[in-house]
């Protein structure tokens, strides 16, 4: 099992000072106001940012593949300046969060007790939570599966597992999702993804994007959470857990969602059609979907600007869990 760096020589949930701060990996020095923090859930250490007043409310975020905390540069500093207290970890075997060795995990199940776990760990009773594309699908396992973790919910360019399912079944949406297929395979993925400086990672950054949406330097910062070691294996595990259960078994283990839930959608995705978005309401029964037609699938990357409109204004609405 891969040890966090840094992890044992701090308290969990302590700013680490400059001298403490991780080797290699990715850090929050580029995100004004973040600072690094560690926490322990489900049994691994969990590397995080937080900005944002401690007494504010929290929002955690959570990033997709094949990202990082880094991920939500744009919206940590704005929700951080509306008043909440942010927290964007790196998800279970990214960048500087520990990697534990096997398929398994990293089922899905598992990554939605690290969310609660984490929670639990910020000494809040519950959280918003707002996911893009692998960081949603877990964002809504968390809300279903520990619904007195989540106050609102909001989903960035995934559909909801039961959509997922009926979007499969289309010749449509197996082509964009071609890669998953390909992911199953042993170790040639990371091989591909890793050869000529990570070229086919950063294309898939982007493909699709306006010109300018990541810059060089923001993929020097990929590059670095690319290359630590065990990272590809650990980030296309996601995949390879997720085909390893059957249809069925998703479909029987699904319950509907309490939580008022934001769907944000660009509709120029490359990898998921836009009829997948709105999620069926018995599964998904307070939901509001706004589209972004001049954005793609890094939607946050590419219309940050309205992203952080629809989420301040969406998670600055009061209740507590199971409320409108």
């Amino acid at each position: 099992m891969a040890e966090a760096p840094a992890a044992r020589r701090i308290a969990y949930g302590s700013a680490l000072t400059a001298a403490q701060q991780p080797p290699g990996g990715a850090s929050a020095a580029e995100i004004p106001g973040a600072i690094h923090r560690y926490a322990r859930a489900s049994g691994i250490t969990l590397h995080y940012v937080e900005a944002g007043p401690a007494d504010g409310d929290p929002v955690v975020l959570l990033h997709g593949f094949p990202e990082l905390h880094y991920g939500w540069r744009h919206q940590i500093p704005a929700l951080a300046a509306a008043g909440f207290r942010v927290i964007a970890p790196d998800m279970r075997g990214y960048n500087l969060s520990e990697r534990p060795r096997g398929v398994g995990s990293y089922r899905v199940e598992t990554l939605a007790r690290d969310v609660s776990e984490l929670i639990a760990s910020l000494g809040a009773p519950y959280a918003d939570v707002v996911g893009h594309d692998w960081g949603a699908v877990v964002a809504y396992e968390t809300a279903m599966r520990h619904p007195e973790r989540v106050r609102r919910l909001a989903i960035l360019n995934v559909p909801h597992m039961q959509r997922m399912l009926q979007g499969m079944r289309t010749l449509r949406q197996l082509r964009k999702s071609w890669y998953v297929f390909f992911f199953q395979i042993p170790r040639l993925p990371e091989w591909l993804f890793g050869r000529d400086d990570f070229s086919i990672g950063k294309r898939s950054l982007r493909a699709g994007s306006p010109k300018g949406t990541f810059t060089d330097e923001d993929l020097d910062i990929y590059v670095k959470a690319w290359s630590q070691p065990g990272a590809l294996t650990a980030m296309l595990a996601y995949y390879r857990a997720t085909m390893r259960r059957s249809p069925r078994a998703t479909l029987a283990a699904m319950r509907p969602i309490a939580a008022p839930t934001l769907v944000i959608w660009g509709q120029r995705d490359l990898y998921l059609g836009s009829e997948l978005a709105e999620p069926d309401r018995r599964w998904v029964p307070d939901v509001r979907v706004e589209r972004i037609p001049d954005a793609g699938h890094f939607v946050q990357h590419e219309r940050p600007e309205r992203v952080n409109e629809l989420l301040i204004s969406f998670l600055g609405q009061a209740g507590p869990p199971g409320g409108s």
